[in-house]
């Protein structure tokens, strides 16, 4: 097998479909995959994040938000294929993507946590890419979050459309540099994710939020592929209420302000 590799200048390099990485890195990854009613697409999602992110540090975080169908059983069985590495976390009632991802987040020892989600839409491979080429040559100390922006969307023109003028509005009054939020791929800082406040649906103004907390927010080009098995759990009316409730919560809040930074913390924030 052929692989073409710079140890000197740490550079990394694609052999065959795999990744290998040159560079010798201390930083561990905390993937972090909420479920509710994913049946079908547990098994080929961890198979596929393990394939793809072999040679880094990483745990895999699973939270089954309550599923009614056979998400539990099909997540004990992946605990049992990967016991190393996956880590199964189960509500005992429905509490929403945002809660799971807060439980998620209380179990996570990586330095950097990677946001997917359950139905496959996500392409792991963008997270070994972007690791590769931001994460492990050393991301600038202000970096809190890479969020993705979709490249192409598996949707309909209707709901694309819905979420290009719901990022336009949003981005306009909170100024988040972000362009898709709607985007579940998100690359955040550990420290930077246990800044946020918890509350319901917070998990769409991940980058305002960041930004609020004195972190970087950086966008990168992400797949978006079809959903495996099921179907979408979001409708247009609970979306659109939802989302201007939730829009002028967040006015509210960033207009606030953000929580202060002491000189005596090992804090880049410190140094602005």
């Amino acid at each position: 097998m052929n692989c073409a590799n710079d140890s000197t200048n740490g550079l990394l390099y694609p052999c065959s479909k795999l990744w290998f990485i040159v560079a010798s890195s201390n930083l561990k990854l905390s993937v972090l995959i909420p479920f509710f009613n994913e049946a079908g697409n547990i098994a080929p999602l961890l198979e596929e994040v393990h394939t793809v992110l072999g040679g880094i540090s990483f745990e895999v975080i699973c939270v089954n938000d309550a599923s009614a169908d056979t998400t539990g059983e099909e997540l004990a069985q992946a605990k049992e294929k990967y016991p190393d590495t996956v880590t199964v976390l189960t509500h005992v009632a429905r509490s929403g993507k945002s809660a799971a991802l807060f439980t998620g987040l209380k179990s996570v020892t990586g330095d950097w946590v990677q946001l997917l989600d359950g139905d496959g839409q996500n392409d792991p491979a963008d997270t070994r890419r972007i690791w590769n080429e931001i994460i492990a040559p050393g991301a600038p100390a202000l970096l809190g979050i890479i969020a993705g922006r979709r490249t192409s969307r598996n949707d309909s023109g209707f709901k694309w459309l819905q979420s290009r003028v719901a990022n336009g509005v949003r981005r306009f009054c909170l100024k988040d540099d972000a362009k898709d939020t709607g985007c579940g791929f998100k690359l955040i800082r550990t420290t930077a994710f246990r800044d946020l406040p918890y509350f319901a649906s917070m998990h769409r103004f991940f980058p305002a939020l960041i930004k609020r907390a004195g972190w970087d927010v950086q966008e990168e080009y992400v797949n978006d592929r079809e959903r495996w098995h099921g179907s979408s759990k979001y409708g247009f009316i609970s979306r659109l209420g939802a989302g201007i409730v939730d829009l002028l919560g967040m006015i509210w809040l960033v207009r606030r302000g953000g929580q202060g930074v002491a000189a005596e913390w090992n804090d880049p924030r410190a140094n602005r």
